[in-house]
């Protein structure tokens, strides 16, 4: 595979590509999953079945560095009632301890349709180090366009019209859609094939479903019913080549991520779930240790 690169996608939000399972092949490697096992789900309208308005996800995240853990920051993440629409937003933050490194502060806001959980506007305001960027996007569905308003800030900014194909996602969209697709209905080893828009281009995506793990510890939260993914990564700025990531997701119907880890270009990071209110359901993946699956044999 080519080395391909989301320019400049920030490390807290190339978590955020973390939290959302996703791979980027090549045409190629779309193909050939197509010919093992390609799930047929539809992108331009799912039914949210799993978050409301009022809901509140907070990961915490730990960098490591040559054997070293290391509480880098936090993000999160949050759902507004408009009426007709959601307000998604995602804040990225490092604390303070490990701002002697790098700083982020970094801001998501999307706005989506109820009834389809498409974008109608994607806003980007990225504050890392001396890295600056704005990115404004106005989503028109129905014309197959995006009206990108993008520059290092907010007054520099200068508007580009892109094609783009139909139903088409940005990151929180994506986010929030995956977690309604019902994984009792798909087989395990089963390809989930998304597009999202970001940074100018149309990003060819993919989920992989690799089944459930039924009692997977969370430090400081304790054991959950779990289902699994392994994805590829995006090979370039953060992740090298053949990086193997694991992601874990409450086999309930919240589907929220608890645990996410992989290694990047130098060391490795942990997302972990800390905190969490106005879930829709009632949290029922936790598991008490009288849970515990029987060994076979």
């Amino acid at each position: 595979m080519s080395k391909r690169n989301i320019n400049k996608t920030s490390l807290m939000f190339g978590l955020v590509l973390l939290l959302m399972a996703f791979s980027a092949p090549e045409s190629s490697v779309v193909e050939e999953a197509a010919e093992q096992n390609l799930a047929e789900i539809s992108t331009c309208n799912i039914e949210n079945t799993s978050f409301q308005a009022g809901e509140e996800i907070v990961y915490k995240i730990y960098y490591n560095w040559n054997f070293i853990w290391l509480s880098a920051g936090e993000v999160v993440f949050r759902v507004k009632d408009l009426g007709d629409q959601y307000h998604l937003s995602a804040v990225g933050r490092t604390y303070k301890s490990y701002e002697w490194f790098y700083k982020i502060r970094d801001y998501y806001d999307t706005y989506v349709d109820k009834e389809t959980l498409l974008p109608s506007v994607s806003i980007r305001d990225i504050n890392e180090g001396k890295y600056r960027l704005y990115d404004k996007i106005t989503f028109d569905q129905d014309a197959k366009k995006a009206i990108s308003f993008r520059g290092k800030t907010k007054d520099k900014a200068e508007e580009t019209a892109y094609e783009i194909d139909p139903c088409m996602h940005d990151l929180l969209s994506i986010f929030y859609y995956t977690r309604n697709v019902d994984f009792d209905k798909i087989n395990e080893g089963s390809i989930i094939p998304i597009k999202i828009f970001i940074d100018k281009e149309t990003w060819p995506l993919e989920m992989k479903f690799r089944g459930k793990d039924g009692y997977k510890k969370v430090k400081g939260l304790g054991r959950f019913k779990t289902i699994k993914f392994g994805p590829e990564v995006i090979e370039g700025y953060y992740f090298k080549k053949d990086t193997e990531m694991n992601i874990w997701v409450t086999d309930d119907e919240n589907k929220i991520p608890v645990l996410i880890e992989s290694p990047v270009s130098v060391g490795s990071i942990k997302v972990v779930l800390k905190d969490y209110k106005n879930l829709r359901h009632e949290f029922e993946a936790k598991v008490e240790r009288k849970d515990r699956p029987q060994k076979k044999g």
